[in-house]
């Protein structure tokens, strides 16, 4: 653990949900934090590990709905980090991956503050709870992690490429997306690629379907898939039946 007489922000992930998730040195970090900025998907649990004096700031954002801008989270943390030796930044997944933490780094990159980064368990990998290996040799070479919905409220305009390869692509923040998705890999002649929309990836209330991607929209309104979610495209979500089905025709080979 870093020096704790220095002011100090930990940028840290609490990964998808699941207490158990969270890594030691997030879990230290956690325990030790005077003040706590903590984002909407952050786990309860989560935050009890703080100590009771640990003040908990609240900055998150609902799903296309109220937030706390980035400029006002960027002037919190530079405040209680003028106040405090021990502040954390507690976002959900990773806080590198979609998750804005590095513009928060540069807030007080040039500050007389350390800047401690924790990694967190993505979302995306919530998949494999989900019997979703994200590679697997000989049916998926790499994986693509997009967003699908950037600043200007588009998708991002890498999937025509994503979909032209061989690689899982999984999807965060697009399920206002659904029909673009589908339709550009129809476009591209790949609209019965396997798909799979997840929500609240390893908690107990989490929910999988599994389809077509040229389906997700039916799809998702027919089991009522919300937010938070991310869409996993490609051959490995298809793969434990596919497997199993080689093996049954071996056996009866």
């Amino acid at each position: 653990m870093e020096n704790l007489k220095q002011k100090t922000l930990f940028i840290v992930g609490s990964g998808p949900g699941d207490p158990e998730l969270l890594t030691i040195k997030a879990y230290k970090a956690i325990k030790s934090a005077q003040v706590l900025l903590y984002d909407n998907l952050i786990n309860r649990e989560i935050l009890q590990i703080a100590d009771k004096n640990c003040k908990k700031h609240y900055v998150g954002k609902q799903p296309y709905g109220k937030y706390v801008p980035q400029q006002d989270i960027n002037e919190l943390i530079l405040y209680y980090c003028s106040k405090f030796e021990r502040v954390v930044r507690l976002k959900g997944g990773d806080p590198y991956l979609f998750g804005r933490g590095f513009e928060e780094w540069l807030t007080v990159q040039h500050r007389s503050i350390d800047i401690s980064y924790i990694p967190g368990i993505s979302s995306m990998q919530g998949a494999g709870l989900n019997d979703i290996p994200l590679t697997h040799r000989g049916v998926s070479e790499g994986v693509w992690a997009l967003t699908g919905m950037k600043k200007d409220g588009t998708l991002s305009a890498d999937l025509p490429l994503a979909v032209q390869s061989r690689s899982t692509v999984v999807i965060y923040m697009g399920m206002r997306k659904l029909d673009e998705i589908a339709r550009t890999y129809v476009l591209y002649g790949k609209g019965e690629t396997p798909a799979a929309i997840i929500q609240h990836a390893s908690l107990p209330q989490q929910k999988q379907v599994c389809c077509k991607v040229k389906d997700l929209v039916m799809i998702s309104k027919a089991h009522n898939m919300g937010h938070p979610a991310i869409i996993v495209i490609g051959a490995v979500v298809d793969l434990q039946h596919t497997l199993a089905v080689a093996a049954e025709q071996r056996h009866i080979i």
